[in-house]
């Protein structure tokens, strides 16, 4: 049985964990708020325009017309995944649910490919796949410490041009897309070529007056959508991130006040123990001397 001592050790070292988790549940309160802002102003602008070049595209591809090489298909030999997920960990499931949405996205899709490439951005997922033996092609570091738009135009823009140089055929981007502070789920979608199957339906009977002309058009706001899809996508996982941290460090406070409280009654039932077994030796005591 523990003495005094230990038990009052434990519980100061679990209330100092339970300052430290409802620190860091507070801290990513407020950075989710900031986040899902950003999430929430960028996601409407990121489906307009993903829908508006998909319209053009698709009515150029009904046309004939290969209007931009982003475009153009091509047989899909290798493919490459960027695989989005954090710097740090506390965060529940966050990183090892995406690691593992990925790694059976590969083993189902590895016989439709000769080659699939990985890139990680973020130190988690980076270390997933190396314990697993699996080759890194690029780790994009240091994106997460001050997210901007301009490191997501960087990233897209070498996507872009390992595409269009025939590096890859494929590219496909593996995020945590935002639901809700307590959902998040895994998706990967495909950033090369640009799929304009969806809204070929849309475009029968439609066209638009192009100034200057379609191509110069395209050529303009494609690689802009390539940038912010990347954009969006790490919106979606940093605000995924805070909200799965909140929830972890949420049920790590919980889990410490009741340990404390399972361990305060221990503590109380031990001292009455010791204090039972004075009386007695006491009582004990004086009898014999009678």
């Amino acid at each position: 049985m523990p003495s005094l001592r230990d038990i009052r050790n434990r519980i100061g070292s679990v209330r100092s964990t339970r300052q430290i988790t409802k620190a860091m549940k507070m801290v990513s309160a407020a950075k989710l708020r900031r986040a899902q802002d950003a999430v929430l102003k960028t996601r409407p602008y990121a489906i307009l325009l993903d829908q508006t070049l998909s319209r053009l595209a698709a009515r150029a591809a009904a046309e004939e017309q290969v209007a931009h090489p982003l475009l153009a298909p091509r047989d899909q030999r290798t493919a490459e995944v960027v695989v989005v997920t954090s710097d740090r960990g506390l965060a529940g499931g966050f990183n090892s649910n995406i690691c593992r949405f990925v790694q059976r996205f590969l083993t189902e899709n590895g016989d439709r490919f000769e080659r699939i490439a990985l890139s990680t951005v973020g130190k988690k997922g980076r270390e997933y796949f190396k314990a697993r033996k699996l080759d890194i092609r690029k780790d994009y570091t240091g994106i997460h410490a001050n997210l901007a738009y301009e490191k997501a135009e960087a990233l897209a823009r070498e996507a872009t041009e390992r595409y269009l140089a025939g590096e890859v055929d494929t590219v496909f981007l593996a995020y945590n897309e935002f639901k809700s502070a307590i959902s998040q789920k895994p998706v990967v979608v495909q950033l090369l070529p640009i799929d304009t199957s969806a809204a070929a339906a849309d475009t029968a009977g439609i066209d638009f007056r192009y100034e200057p002309s379609r191509e110069a058009l395209l050529a303009e706001l494609l690689p802009r959508h390539v940038a912010m899809q990347v954009w969006r996508a790490l919106l979606e996982s940093a605000a995924s991130e805070h909200g799965a941290r909140m929830s972890a460090m949420e049920s790590a406070t919980k889990n410490a006040e009741e340990m404390i409280a399972s361990l305060s009654l221990q503590y109380n039932r031990a001292r009455q123990a010791y204090v039972t077994k004075e009386l007695m030796e006491i009582v004990g005591g004086a009898e014999a001397l009678k």
